[in-house]
């Protein structure tokens, strides 16, 4: 019982701590329809796993070296598990300065990412909290240049471990930024904000008025793929947290893990051959055919508000974890427009990094064309999604479903590497669309022509005539034409041995590094 006093202070402090920023922040962070950092922590991991790292960092008071008022720092930090995987966790603390980054005390937000690092597991990060302070100045007593040794080593760490932020307040400046990044972020609707300055800095800026929703809520988070997925409430947020992280390993040296099968690796659905219309001006749901190949309820959608012509989204075949993407033909009519691209690479960046096949469902008719489509900037963005495509290594497989043209549709295809394509009967393709490159290559022969109109239609009618996939077969220019109910069995086959694959190419990406 020598030391029964320290321990006793240890208890006294450790208390103090815990209350956070004191009841009135506690309640005013209740009234905004917020949990705690603290019942956050307790929501999220596995029971009794936090353990917290710097749980005495604080501001101290004292008098006659008695120990009389202590603000804990505004951010707590620790070591968890969820489902029972070691994670590091921070989290923000709003009911003390706001979470204002400049106003923490010690350097947690920089250690949180090296510990992730040089213990090679993941990090999420609970973000409601602002950026910078007027206030810092006052009480420092001095201006100070911006910087933020805690993010020097960001570009690194998501080239080795899962990183997730998550949107639960509103969070600006510097905060905000960590809210991208990561390779994968959630917003809670109705309590979630993200911007670079707020309402204030707005009006002092632009001279306007606005709401801090109407700003950054995921009205224009989402849909502009800041955001990637939009919870309805925290324990929702939460849910999404841990159904992603349990498609990734905790590091780039390891191999996702294997889930029991639960799902007949030969299943045949007969729905597949009347999925796609024969019309070709027709849509379909696309989610539906990915129900009919990829194990059952194993997909997870990511950014499902933007880049909408494309969906993407992790999902099991046989256990094993991939990724999937298929073209959206509810949506642009599935070609690819720049939100879309900017949302494929990055997806496809996910998967390289993490050791995750790519499974693509394919209906590309090509690059969105059009004035506003060049205004944005289509022709360079086009030209990144062909480089970030031949830069991944990770094995890849394409089942050309319908449509796949021009060089959006070249966009499957690697020089190299573990790689298989095949096609549906209802499949598609060309350098261009004959309707309107009929057009084009004889321009000159349908002006001529006494019915200009019944002449582009005779030649329309030629090309059509040579389009049958089947042609294309006998050129060995497509692997194999399939009955589309015998994609599960060739796709379990392919990712099992992909798993060899795989295991050479453990470690970094040598290529470009993930970018959020």
């Amino acid at each position: 019982m020598v030391w029964q006093p320290e321990i006793e202070e240890l208890k006294h402090r450790r208390h103090l701590a815990e209350q956070m920023g004191g009841p009135e922040g506690i309640e005013r962070q209740r009234r905004r329809g917020k949990l705690t950092v603290r019942e956050r922590i307790d929501v999220l991991v596995d029971p009794g796993s936090f353990q917290e790292i710097g749980g005495l960092t604080g501001s101290a008071t004292y008098e006659d070296d008695k120990l009389v008022d202590f603000t804990p720092t505004n951010s707590v930090m620790g070591i968890c598990t969820l489902n029972g995987r070691k994670t590091v966790l921070i989290g923000g603390d709003f009911t003390v300065r706001g979470g204002a980054a400049d106003a923490s005390v010690g350097d947690k937000h920089g250690r949180a990412p090296r510990l992730s690092s040089e213990w090679r597991i993941p990090l999420i990060r609970l973000l409601d909290a602002t950026g910078g302070s007027v206030r810092t100045f006052e009480k420092i007593g001095r201006t100070y240049i911006p910087t933020n040794p805690g993010s020097y080593g960001i570009q690194k760490l998501l080239c080795e471990v899962p990183v997730v932020s998550m949107v639960l307040g509103s969070v600006a400046g510097l905060p905000a930024v960590e809210a991208c990044l990561a390779h994968f972020n959630v917003m809670v609707k109705g309590i979630g904000q993200v911007f670079p300055g707020g309402p204030p800095v707005v009006k002092a800026a632009l001279g306007y008025d606005i709401t801090k929703e109407e700003l950054g809520d995921e009205r224009t988070q989402a849909y502009c793929g800041v955001i990637d997925n939009v919870a309805d409430t925290e324990q929702e947020a939460f849910d999404m947290v841990r159904r992603f992280l349990g498609y990734l390993p905790q590091n780039v040296w390891e191999l996702p893990a294997r889930a029991e099968p639960t799902d007949k690796p030969d299943r045949r659905d007969e729905e597949l051959l009347s999925v796609i219309p024969r019309n070709r001006r027709k849509g379909y749901d696309a989610r539906a055919v990915l129900g009919h190949v990829i194990d059952h309820d194993s997909f997870f959608e990511i950014g499902e508000f933007s880049g909408r012509s494309r969906i993407t989204g992790l999902g099991r075949v046989d256990g094993y974890p991939v990724g999937v993407m298929i073209n959206n033909p509810l949506f642009l009519g599935a070609s690819m427009d720049v939100a879309a691209g900017l949302k494929v690479i990055r997806f496809m960046q996910l998967c390289d990094t993490f050791h995750l096949p790519m499974v693509y469902f394919a209906d590309e008719p090509g690059f969105l064309v059009g004035l506003e489509s060049q205004k944005e900037g289509i022709v360079r963005a086009g030209a990144k999604m062909v480089c970030a495509t031949y830069q991944t290594r990770m094995p890849w497989i394409t089942f050309v479903i319908r449509q796949l043209y021009g060089v959006a549709g070249q966009c499957h295809d690697r020089p190299g590497g573990m790689f298989k394509r095949i096609a549906w009967p209802s499949g598609n393709w060309g350098s261009m669309h004959i309707e309107g490159g009929a057009r084009a290559a004889y321009r000159r022969d349908i002006e001529n022509a006494d019915d200009p109109v019944a002449k582009q239609q005779e030649i329309e009618r030629k090309l059509q005539a040579l389009a049958s996939p089947f042609r294309t077969a006998e050129a060995f220019n497509i692997e194999d034409i399939i009955d589309p109910r015998d994609s599960r069995p060739i796709l379990c086959d392919f990712i099992n041995m992909a798993q060899n694959a795989l295991k050479t190419q453990l470690g970094p990406t040598r290529g470009p590094s993930f970018q959020p």
